[in-house]
C-alpha cells in the first residue's frame, strides 16, 4: 500500500533497516552503486558481512554480491521492487549461492527463510506507516 519510489526509498536508507527489521543489528556504509557494506545480523552474531553494491537501478532493483576470494564461495541476494498501472506494489527479496566451497558451508548455514520474511514483513509496516 505504496508506491515503488516509497519502498526504494525505505529500502536503501540501510541505517535505519535495524529499527524494522529485528535480524539486522547494523548497516554500515552507503548503500549506492559500488560501494562496499558491513552489515551486521542476528544470524551471526559478533560477525560484520561485507558484502558490494553491484546492481543500483531505482526503484527497482538493488543487489548484493560477497564472498571469499577466487570464489570459493559467493553469495549474491537481490532485491526487486515493481509496480504496476493499478498501484499494486510487488517485492522480492532472493539469494543465491555458488562456488566450490558450496557443499561445505551450506552444511552450517542457518535457514533463512525466516529472516527474509522478518525483512520483508519489516520493510512493508516501515513503508505503510509512512515512517
Amino acid at each position: 500500500a505504496a508506491s515503488a519510489e516509497a519502498v526504494w526509498d525505505v529500502l536503501i536508507d540501510g541505517a535505519s533497516w535495524p529499527s524494522w527489521d529485528s535480524g539486522v543489528d547494523a548497516v554500515e556504509g552507503r548503500i549506492a552503486m559500488g560501494e562496499t557494506l558491513k552489515i551486521r545480523s542476528q544470524a551471526a552474531p559478533g560477525r560484520a558481512f561485507p558484502v558490494k553494491v553491484t546492481a543500483f537501478a531505482p526503484p527497482a532493483r538493488l543487489r548484493f554480491s560477497g564472498g571469499m576470494p577466487l570464489g570459493l564461495f559467493r553469495g549474491v541476494r537481490t532485491y526487486e521492487v515493481s509496480g504496476d498501472a493499478g498501484g499494486e506494489v510487488a517485492f522480492r527479496m532472493r539469494e543465491e549461492y555458488t562456488g566450490p566451497l558450496l557443499p561445505l558451508i551450506w552444511r552450517s548455514m542457518p535457514d533463512l527463510g525466516p529472516s527474509f520474511q522478518r525483512f520483508a514483513t519489516g520493510l512493508k509496516q516501515r513503508v505503510e506507516s509512512g515512517g
